[in-house]
């Protein structure tokens, strides 16, 4: 409880707490989780064997850390996550600007506290998630920023300026005893980049030609897109040079784990009286359409495809097949093939092309979405018979299917092409409506982009023969 701790030096000594450097800390905490088997970092899927294991590593070996990747490679998420590392509660010594070891105050305020209050010096606890500092490189950002400045009023009260309390310090020692993050670090000018240099090794910091020993508890890591190494900026080498650790992130490796992003990630805010179902083959196209965009010529690959295309891709389905309920009158919410068209907006703003051609990005989306389907069926289905399905459609049937069709006009079909029903079955074994209908588009496209049935579109809808 907050009210058993103790408040005082004296009590924080008697009470025989330690205060380990940040690092010790870090790492003691990560032993304890390895040992009992816990999840380090909940929500971080696909880095289990490559990514974890070498950041266990860094902390184990005390090493600030730099994570190189494109973006949406979790690289802000996971920098967030170590401060489940740190100790829930830590004392603090109370009354100075910036987080202070009671035991060994580095600031002139802090050692003059204890040496006018003694073992009488009030004490604070910080919670380990207020001890998470993070900045945004951008060219702007000034050493006064990071590390501090004179502070006029101070010097209007009648400070010396040569008086080390004049100086207010910046966000990198207001994180002291804890974790302080830079992202796309190239970013920051190469002059501000120098500055950083004695906060991480020698700890000398120069304020306007006052100088101050502040040997700072802090570990300091930071984020980077390879392609800002040659786009906007770099990393000067004597600070990357100081980084223990450089760790290269990746998007997922699999279908699955693009997957389980989108399932964690990108739930709509979908009102109760729907019921949303969201077939597995539809979210492995989306995923897929995904993992095609990162191998396309026709996309920029400097820029990186992040798994928010999944996420946003994913959402915008999910909203297209709610829109048709509503106009229906449904309850169930089932995404088709027919609703790929409609994340298209959403997909467009994710990815840079290389061409710049009017109307060639939507050839290529399109391009992606067949690709998908088509390795998504063979996958599920390229062991299933389909013969008979393309039988009956050579007999002159013809179908026809659209995002606004009504779910019951699908059922039909299972009775009127023969073998369709046992295909769909292979499936899906949920006979609702509206998911019978996502698995006969599902079928139905496979087989045409197998070059099984012809298709022809027509104001909206998709017209299927043989």
């Amino acid at each position: 409880m907050a009210d058993e701790r103790p408040a005082t030096l004296g009590a924080l000594k008697a009470a025989g707490i330690e205060v380990l450097p940040v690092r010790q800390e870090l790492r003691k905490n990560l032993i304890a989780k390895l040992r009992s088997g816990e999840t380090l970092f909940p929500g971080i899927v696909g880095y289990d064997d490559t990514v974890i294991p070498q950041l266990e590593n860094a902390i184990l070996s005390g090493q600030d850390i730099i994570l190189l990747g494109e973006r949406g490679q979790a690289k802000s998420r996971i920098i967030r996550a170590l401060t489940s590392l740190l100790d829930e509660w830590t004392p603090m010594l109370a009354g100075c600007e910036i987080p202070e070891n009671p035991y060994e105050p580095v600031t002139a305020a802090g050692r003059q506290i204890i040496a006018e209050q003694g073992d009488g010096a009030p004490i604070t606890w910080m919670h380990r998630d207020d001890r998470y500092g993070e900045k945004l490189a951008t060219p702007d950002i000034t050493i006064a920023d990071l590390i501090g400045e004179i502070d006029p009023i101070k010097v209007a009260e009648g400070r010396y300026l040569s008086d080390e309390f004049t100086i207010h310090y910046g966000l990198i020692p207001h994180t002291n005893r804890g974790i302080f993050a830079l992202n796309e670090l190239p970013d920051l000018a190469e002059r501000i980049q120098v500055g950083l240099l004695n906060v991480m090794e020698e700890r000398d910091v120069q304020i306007r030609g006052h100088k101050v020993r502040l040997p700072l508890d802090v570990l300091v890591v930071a984020t980077a897109n390879p392609e800002d190494y040659t786009n906007r900026g770099r990393i000067i080498t004597p600070l990357k040079d100081r980084y223990g650790s450089q760790i290269r992130t990746h998007y997922p490796q699999t279908t699955e784990g693009e997957v389980a992003i989108m399932e964690a990630e990108g739930t709509p805010p979908i009102s109760a009286e729907f019921q949303v179902i969201v077939p597995d083959y539809m979210k492995q196209i989306v995923a897929e359409i995904t993992r095609l965009a990162r191998r396309s010529p026709d996309v920029n690959q400097r820029s990186g495809v992040s798994v928010r295309a999944s996420i946003a891709d994913y959402e915008a389905l999910i909203a297209n097949a709610t829109r048709r309920a509503i106009r229906l009158g449904e309850t169930v919410v089932v995404p088709r093939i027919s609703d790929l068209a409609f994340i298209t907006p959403a997909l467009q703003g994710k990815v840079e092309f290389e061409t710049v051609e009017d109307g060639k990005d939507e050839q290529i989306l399109e391009r992606l979405m067949q690709g998908a389907v088509i390795a998504t069926f063979n996958r599920l289905l390229g062991d299933v018979d389909t013969e008979t399905v393309v039988e009956s459609f050579k007999s002159g049937r013809c179908v026809e299917t659209g995002e606004a069709r009504p779910a019951g006009d699908y059922q039909r079909l299972l009775k009127d092409i023969d073998g369709l029903a046992q295909v769909v079955g292979a499936v899906t074994s949920d006979e609702r409506p509206q998911v019978q209908a996502s698995a006969i588009e599902f079928v139905l496209e496979g087989l045409h982009l197998n070059k099984r049935l012809n298709k022809d579109r027509v104001a909206g809808r998709s017209l299927y023969r043989g």
